[in-house]
């Protein structure tokens, strides 16, 4: 089964739009593990063992673990995650983006050693840069569109020229991994919550290719428009998926002991909001 496929039988599945994100930071943890950088495995297997049946990927940010040298421990959660919780998709947030044997041994990091089912990358550098992860059959790549924070304005946003009616920046990725670069079709595109404008934008553009969609949540993305603006189906069918994401406000939904159960609350909670969004 290849990424787009795994993608779509989680969403039928446990009827999720709902991504969680795996931000471990150790000063946030509950007591008992609060400030223990050799407690982020144990903290994110309990987040995913809570949520895995209501949600559509997971999304480990790898530097939250290696900035603390948990390297390791994100291997023992990759490996987790795929014995628990086989169907759901694992997104490996990397944002990698570098050219020629660099990018090669990016993409063995994210999908040999890790495991991973997609990556997030940057597509500034162009094509060369994205290739190497195509090499990998059934394997995806989200390339970073119209990101949320508003600092994107000042590349993102700008026209390609002057002339009235150039596309911006953003329309002019999506429509190269619509078109020309989705090789083997394994192409998404990473589109903040807080600017659904842009997101049904970026859907007229690319009309099937899978969205991720971070900004739910403590960055105060609007989780019903952005659905409207993304989600797209024919007769009850997804035809262009979306992967909606939400971290700090389901992993630190609770600061005690019962920072799972809490977890689960919250993550139901966002998965049934996003689901009635769908109308």
């Amino acid at each position: 089964m290849d990424f787009l496929d795994k993608l779509r039988a989680a969403e039928r599945t446990n009827a999720s739009l709902l991504c969680v994100g795996l931000d471990p930071e150790p000063a946030r943890f509950p007591l008992g593990m609060r400030g223990d950088a050799g407690k982020i495995f144990d903290f994110c297997a309990a987040i995913v063992d809570a949520t895995a049946d209501l949600v559509i990927a997971f999304k480990p940010q790898i530097a939250y673990f290696a900035a603390h040298r948990a390297e390791d421990q994100l291997e023992r959660l990759m490996a987790h995650m795929r014995q628990s919780a086989p169907g759901i998709p694992i997104i490996l947030d990397a944002k990698r983006g570098d050219i020629g044997s660099t990018a090669e041994q990016y993409a063995k990091e994210a999908f040999e050693r890790y495991g991973a089912d997609a990556v997030t990358l940057s597509p500034f550098m162009g094509l060369d840069s994205i290739l190497p992860y195509l090499k990998y059959p059934g394997k995806g790549a989200f390339l970073l569109c119209r990101t949320s924070n508003p600092g994107g304005d000042d590349l993102q946003a700008q026209r390609l020229s002057s002339v009235e009616g150039e596309p911006m920046l953003y329309e002019h990725i999506a429509r190269l991994a619509q078109g020309p670069w989705n090789q083997n079709g394994q192409l998404g595109l990473v589109v903040g919550a807080t600017y659904p404008a842009e997101i049904e934008r970026v859907r007229a553009i690319a009309p099937t290719l899978p969205l991720l969609i971070p900004g739910v949540g403590a960055q105060g993305g609007d989780a019903s428009a952005t659905v409207k603006a993304g989600w797209r189906s024919v007769a009850g069918q997804t035809t262009a998926p979306i992967v909606v994401n939400s971290s700090r406000a389901i992993l630190y939904a609770d600061p005690g002991a019962s920072f799972a159960e809490a977890a689960r609350r919250e993550a139901r909670k966002t998965r049934d909001l996003l689901q009635a969004a769908k109308g």
